[in-house]
């Protein structure tokens, strides 16, 4: 096996959010970039300089996104979610409040017995996060 990579693809209503997403998501983390970005040519099935396919980097980590208009009759679900660990409390609420930002709160950053300070989140795209304070 070559590698394992986290696959989000923007489809409904997230179509030709990718590049904003990766651009997002990229700020927000140390060690993160975009690595490559493969774009909908002419005369394909998709929109001409749509995302094709994305690879970026969060944290070290390596992740893919496309976007396609295709009607799959799925999104993203919170049952699969990032799981981000903190290193303090200013971190967790920051990263909190961006992705709340046009996004919705599932569990607000509490001590819910699992951890003294996790929150979960849908981002404005609709990617589940839980972010945790790392003991």
């Amino acid at each position: 096996m070559k590698s394992i990579a986290t696959f989000l693809m923007l489809v409904g209503d997230q179509h030709g959010k990718a590049e904003e997403a990766i651009t997002f998501y990229t700020s927000s983390f140390k060690d993160s970039a975009i690595a490559n970005i493969e774009r909908w040519q002419a005369g394909s099935n998709e929109p001409e300089g749509g995302i094709k396919i994305a690879k970026f980097i969060l944290n070290g980590v390596e992740y893919m996104a496309p976007e396609n208009t295709i009607d799959h009759g799925f999104t993203f679900t919170p049952a699969i979610s990032l799981f981000v660990e903190c290193e303090s409390a200013e971190e967790i609420q920051s990263a909190h409040d961006a992705r709340v930002d046009r996004g919705k709160s599932l569990m607000p950053i509490d001590n819910n017995g699992f951890s003294k300070r996790l929150g979960w989140v849908d981002d404005r795209y609709g990617v589940s996060w839980q972010l945790n304070l790392a003991d």
